[in-house]
């Protein structure tokens, strides 16, 4: 879905991955990611969040939280970052970003709550007052006082599968008391997932009714004289910012909107670029098709099943497009198939679907220098961030 748009927009950041695989240099089922138009693509976030008071936490599980990719961030003006898991916290304070969020999407677990705290988040979601009171406790030993925002949800609220949970929003006024209540934290504000959403239909972003939820429970909040954070993550780039600053959130999250491969990024021309691709090569043939290697081949299901493909090259410049089809994901992404009998073995294959290079076994990059017409590859790093030695 989005590799026409990296053909159009990023044509060089292309060529420089077909040249730096077939040199040697970027391996085979790597998620490659162009770090100046990150750099680029976070500054446009970034100046439009100062511009409307914003606070701008970065999601960074999308690219494998890249300690290079994390740094551009920084450099574009967005040093804070939520985690949506503790691996995230640990490894985005390990790259140098500030921890400006932890708990939501997923809550910290009872064991991990003690570290979790020791990193210092500036504000932590709790679902429930159990989670609430074991923050707390955690922050009370560090000696600090944890800003907790309340995940809520209403009867009209509407989630992802294995996304709900939180406190009534019926009940706001009540949860904050309580939250206040608890020794070594307080109630600072409210959140929910997703506050907008992308319709295929329309090929526009919405507002969910999760998000009237918040503009409600924050008004009851104000008229009991409490004033508060509004947290709203979902389908985030320059464009959507001033929609959520008009219903009165304050804090906003992107995360694909920092390589142009929100919903919104694959049928606009947004101010970010596309900045991200999946890297990978020819295998072998049968009955037809090229295989080629997998790891990486996750497509994030935010569009009904479309045709898939790739762009395949052995040389800059020269690469043509090819209908692909992907693993289920039930099973294991060892190849994706390729409607082209005719590829030589070894020739670069590269796919633009929106990725989540955290939930795979594909390794992560940084290039450097594309805009200059001199890349290079940075650090091979994990899914969870970590540091890879290359072979050879």
């Amino acid at each position: 879905m989005f590799l026409d748009v990296l053909q159009r927009r990023n044509p060089a950041f292309l060529d420089a991955v077909v040249a730096l695989h077939q040199a040697g240099a970027l391996p085979a089922g790597t998620f490659a990611i162009d770090l100046e138009t990150v750099r680029a693509n976070a500054a446009s976030i970034a100046a439009e969040g100062r511009r409307l008071g914003l606070s701008v936490f970065a999601m960074t599980k999308q690219f494998g939280r890249n300690p290079d990719v994390c740094a551009a961030v920084i450099d574009g003006g967005i040093p804070e970052a939520v985690a949506v898991d503790f691996a995230c916290a640990t490894a985005t304070t390990a790259a140098g970003m500030r921890l400006g969020h932890i708990g939501h999407l997923v809550q910290v677990p009872v064991h991990e709550t003690h570290p979790a705290s020791a990193l210092a988040p500036a504000y932590w979601t709790v679902f429930n007052e159990e989670k609430a009171r074991a923050a707390a406790t955690a922050c009370r030993e560090h000696g600090r006082e944890q800003a907790l925002l309340a995940r809520i949800h209403s009867a009209q609220d509407s989630f992802y599968p294995g996304h709900e949970g939180g406190f009534k929003a019926e009940d706001v006024l009540d949860v904050a008391d309580r939250l206040d209540a608890i020794e070594g934290a307080h109630f600072a504000g409210i959140t929910t997932f997703p506050a907008l959403r992308f319709d295929p239909e329309t090929r526009t972003v919405a507002p969910t009714p999760n998000l009237r939820t918040l503009e409600e429970a924050a008004a009851t909040l104000r008229n009991a004289g409490r004033e508060t954070q509004i947290n709203g993550p979902g389908t985030t780039s320059t464009v959507t910012l001033p929609a959520l600053a008009s219903a009165g959130v304050t804090q906003v999250e992107p995360g694909h909107g920092l390589t142009g491969s929100t919903p919104l990024h694959a049928v606009e021309d947004l101010p970010e670029r596309p900045a991200m691709c999946f890297v990978t090569e020819v295998s072998h043939t049968y009955a037809g098709r090229a295989f080629c290697l997998g790891g990486g081949l996750y497509i994030d299901p935010v569009f009904p099943p479309y045709q898939v493909r790739a762009y395949v090259s052995s040389e800059p410049g020269s690469g043509r497009l090819v209908d692909a089809e992907l693993p289920d994901p039930s099973t294991i992404d060892y190849y994706g198939q390729l409607d082209a009998p005719d590829l030589a073995v070894g020739t670069t294959v590269v796919f633009g679907f929106r990725a989540q290079a955290f939930v795979t076994r594909a390794m992560t990059t940084g290039i450097a220098g594309v805009a200059g017409g001199k890349p290079s590859v940075m650090g091979l790093h994990r899914g969870d961030g970590s540091a890879l030695t290359k072979v050879g």
